[in-house]
């Protein structure tokens, strides 16, 4: 079997172990070294991702793709002072591409200009100049993207781009990851004709991401995006990173209707939730929603598999309808305030202990450690994962009973318990003596005594599942 390997008699198994390195740059270049039937293999998936290369390394490898400039455009080249007698290669590297990062490409072109100039930061011109050559080289080569990100700052797309753009609908036509960095004051008319083009061959896109959104954009770029949204077939997942907070979204999160049927995430962040957004209660799928630093959110209506929060602070009357409307259905639940403590708390508790029985994943902080709590814990039976944080009172006259008490009712089906960042780990050694669940992972702050260590000695002995535990002070 083995020399089948090496002689490619087997090249759907070679694919699949050479695709699994595709981030380990080095493991992929030694592989390449093999052979040729291992090269011709490697390479293609090394040049997936090459402005992902690690960057304490020169980006020389931009030289590789300059071997396949035409005669027309290595004058050009020569006007900034470029040697353009570049050595043949034997792939056509720019067809691999799968991932293109526009701040990525920027940084790396800067980088190797400085490289061949042996001078100074080159002028801002030239190095947008040597982006669309190698914007165009990527089109007319044949590559097809599969992951885009697109940061529309002061840089201008060559008119001539949209034209290679027109002759080679395949770049855009595979597109499955989209990510757009919209700042208003940046976007010209070019950066609006590129969207209107994505909306018009990207229909496969299953992640979408909208960053710095503010919808202060002209109405041709709005309606461009809107586009998009709606072009797609299959949109599973769609993320919006406000700029200042925004209030209105100008038919951005409406557009949405249209995937009430294929969206499964969402993710909010930084944004003021409108009435646009009771549009996620119609999609009949969505199974994830992640809110980070939102305003508002009693305004959403879904019912969730999985529901994140992160926030300064966070009101649990803004969230029980969401919960309510989940029910048994809720799945994983993280509840995060980072500045103030979780506001109605026993509201929150009282709704999780009536309505959501079925979390197997819990991440919560700043909650009372109560009795009410431990009822909560005791009635989630199929919990697996539970993380405490900033948990620094014990509502208790003997707050070491109302531990042991806790360690008694963890589930029988808990796995992962994360302690670290509250007071529990003082009483590591009452709640690990008094503990029946099969831990198979345990973080705490720190275990500082004969005790405590002792104690889980002995937990590791007597349940024989325990097979990571991380002190976070030691």
């Amino acid at each position: 079997m083995t020399s089948k390997i090496f002689i490619g008699d087997t090249p759907e198994l070679m694919e699949i172990i050479l695709n699994n390195l595709n981030n380990e740059f080095n493991s992929l270049y030694s592989c390449a070294l093999v052979s040729r039937h291992w090269c011709k293999m490697s390479i293609p998936i090394l040049w997936q991702v090459p402005f992902s290369f690690p960057s304490d390394q020169r980006p020389l490898f931009i030289s590789q793709y300059f071997s396949s400039l035409d005669e027309n455009e290595g004058p050009i080249l020569k006007e900034y002072r470029i040697n353009v007698k570049f050595p043949n290669t034997l792939f056509n590297y720019a067809k691999f591409l799968k991932v293109f990062n526009l701040t990525s490409l920027e940084w790396k072109v800067k980088k190797w200009f400085e490289f061949q100039l042996a001078s100074p930061v080159p002028y801002t011109s030239s190095i947008y100049h040597i982006i669309n050559l190698l914007f165009k080289l990527f089109i007319e080569s044949g590559a097809s993207l599969q992951k885009l990100d697109l940061y529309f700052s002061n840089y201008q797309i060559n008119p001539e781009i949209f034209y290679s753009l027109g002759r080679n609908e395949q770049f855009f036509s595979q597109l499955q990851d989209l990510s757009l960095g919209l700042t208003p004051d940046y976007i010209i008319e070019n950066d609006t004709i590129l969207l209107k083009i994505l909306a018009k061959n990207a229909t496969k896109i299953s992640s979408m991401k909208l960053y710095e959104f503010y919808p202060d954009y002209d109405p041709h770029s709005l309606h461009a995006l809107i586009c998009i949204i709606k072009s797609q077939e299959q949109l599973r997942r769609f993320s919006l990173v406000g700029l200042e907070l925004p209030t209105e979204y100008q038919g951005i999160i409406s557009a949405l209707e249209s995937q009430k049927n294929s969206l499964r995430e969402v993710i909010i962040e930084s944004c003021e939730c409108s009435t646009e957004f009771k549009v996620l209660k119609d999609c009949k799928n969505l199974e994830i929603l992640r809110i980070n630093g939102c305003c508002n959110k009693e305004i959403l209506e879904a019912s969730l598999n999985s529901l994140e929060i992160t926030g300064y602070m966070i009101d649990a009357s803004n969230i029980v309808q969401i919960l309510k409307k989940s029910d048994t259905l809720l799945q994983r639940l993280k509840l995060i305030s980072t500045d103030e403590p979780t506001l109605e708390i026993s509201l929150l508790l009282e709704t999780l202990k009536s309505y959501c029985p079925n979390i197997t994943y819990l991440n919560i902080s700043d909650v009372e450690f109560s009795t009410q709590f431990l009822e909560i814990i005791g009635n989630l039976q199929k919990l697996q994962f539970l993380t405490l944080r900033d948990i620094f009172e014990i509502l208790e006259d003997e707050p070491e009973i109302l531990v042991i008490r806790f360690a008694k009712i963890l589930p029988l089906t808990l796995q992962y318990l994360d302690l670290r960042y509250s007071c529990l780990s003082l009483y590591i050694d009452s709640l690990l003596n008094n503990c029946y669940a099969p831990l198979k992972h345990l973080l705490i702050d720190y275990l500082d005594d004969e005790i405590k260590a002792k104690a889980l000695i002995e937990f590791f002995i007597r349940k024989g599942s325990l097979n990571y535990v991380g002190v976070e002070n030691v």
